[in-house]
């Protein structure tokens, strides 16, 4: 199996009306959805999700964020998807992100960064674990597959 990757666009995201730019993409690139919904997290989810800053002083802020409106929740499937996410994403602080990466296009400040993926496997496999249920996932072979990879 090709390797997976979590990407969440934000709450500012979904309010901006970025959702269609941000999923196409990860499409133009060549990446295979396998998961999507829009939720808005529960507390719970978000403190579980953000659990490796609890004793950060930002930490009270990332959750109260998170759980203020909907998030898009996708799963995307790829060959090396989850660093050639992060190059998609562009870095933290959009500040510091090269144009032509969806933060450094998109975003102003790293309190409202349009987005967040996976930074590594165990990192995907985890938070994939905790927005979606394995029923949520699909297998599938996009018709265009044999123009996206070679085998």
């Amino acid at each position: 199996m090709a390797e997976r990757t979590f990407v969440a666009i934000k709450p500012d995201g979904v309010q901006r009306g970025l959702v269609g730019e941000i999923l196409g993409r990860f499409e133009r690139k060549g990446f295979k959805l396998v998961g999507l919904k829009q939720i808005t997290p529960s507390r719970a989810l978000a403190e579980e999700h953000y659990g490796v800053h609890k004793e950060r002083p930002f930490f009270a802020g990332l959750v109260g964020f998170i759980t203020s409106g909907p998030v898009v929740a996708m799963v995307w499937e790829g060959d090396g998807v989850i660093a050639s996410a992060r190059k998609l994403i562009g870095a933290t602080k959009p500040l510091e992100s090269e144009p032509g990466t969806i933060r450094g296009d998109l975003a102003v400040n790293i309190g409202r960064n349009v987005i967040h993926g996976s930074d590594a496997p165990e990192t995907a496999e985890f938070e994939i674990g905790l927005w979606f249920q394995p029923s949520e996932l699909n297998d599938w072979s996009p018709s265009d597959q044999a123009w996206r990879v070679e085998d």
